[in-house]
């Protein structure tokens, strides 16, 4: 995740499910991109049992914080995870932008979908008056809805999606995409220097098939937007990375804490576990370390990261 993760600026990820898993992933960033990297999160949203937070996430030399993390203060119960936004600035350029994001329910069926997209609306014309001084928007999250349906027609008389083909979710048959579920709103004739928006098929530039991508990583594929005179960098890092992904693991005994931190079940906590534990002669001598039983070290081979 991280590696894919790398390749941005700035980021909005949904389905968090701890405040420790978006900081593991910071600390990893850090370690990895030898670059500062920070992250914020809002509490557990959601009602019922499934309850999930929402974060951003960002290269610290690139963009900063400005001001107003907030949860949407909807006057009804309209969204099942009332959406996140805050106001960051581009360093460079001075460029201030809002990102909020959201999930959508997904429901039984389309027909549970559609009222919180109906709601969009009510929320882009919220964000307006709540960030009035910021006309640069950007709403970007898991509408599990493609932006042809007619519950889009309310935001779209104000918005605009940017990817308007294609497909982000990893089909269980290996190198096909199922559905445009994830997007990226912008206001209508936003006037933003957008040069670039599409979709990051993470599994071929790691060289994983779609079985083991949806286990390990996401059953969904990342979409972007670039601003500015930038690219997305797919070039000699994913050949390394692919490299790497065909012919190598981590070794136990030779690994750093930023690449053990990885490996599912261990991440920061532990990765100083497994330096001070070496020489270590096989994957299941991990069951010695505290919390690693059975159930856990069997994920840690399945995840395929470890030399075994």
């Amino acid at each position: 995740m991280a590696e894919i993760a790398s390749r941005f600026d700035f980021l909005a990820v949904q389905e968090v499910m701890s405040g420790e898993g978006i900081e593991r992933l910071r600390d990893i960033l850090i370690e990895t991109t030898a670059e500062p990297w920070e992250a914020m999160y809002s509490h557990r949203l959601g009602r019922g049992q499934y309850r999930e937070k929402y974060a951003f996430l960002w290269r610290a030399n690139a963009v900063e914080y400005v001001d107003g993390a907030v949860v949407f203060l909807a006057t009804t119960q309209r969204f099942a995870r009332e959406p996140y936004s805050a106001r960051f600035r581009v360093r460079a350029t001075g460029f201030e932008f809002v990102a909020a994001t959201v999930h959508i329910v997904y429901g039984r069926s389309v027909r549970d979908r559609t009222p919180e997209i109906h709601a969009l609306r009510e929320y882009w014309d919220w964000l307006g008056e709540v960030y009035a001084d910021t006309p640069a928007r950007f709403l970007m999250g898991d509408f599990n809805l493609a932006p042809h349906h007619a519950a889009w027609a309310e935001i779209w008389e104000v918005a605009e999606p940017l990817i308007v083909s294609g497909a982000t979710t990893l089909s269980s048959i290996d190198g096909r995409y199922a559905n445009l579920y994830d997007n990226i709103l912008v206001g209508n004739g936003n006037g933003l220097p957008i040069s670039g928006a599409g979709i990051l098929r993470y599994p071929e530039l790691l060289g994983l098939d779609h079985e083991r991508a949806r286990r390990t990583v996401s059953d969904h594929a990342p979409v972007y937007v670039l601003l500015g005179e930038v690219q997305l960098d797919e070039g000699e890092r994913t050949a390394k990375l692919v490299a790497r992904n065909a012919v190598a693991c981590l070794d136990l005994n030779t690994a750093g804490a930023g690449e053990l931190a990885a490996i599912v079940h261990i991440g920061i906590e532990r990765a100083n576990v497994v330096i001070d534990g070496r020489p270590w002669h096989s994957v299941d001598e991990l069951r010695q370390i505290n919390g690693i039983g059975a159930a856990r070290l069997r994920d840690i081979r399945e995840q395929g990261l470890v030399c075994q």
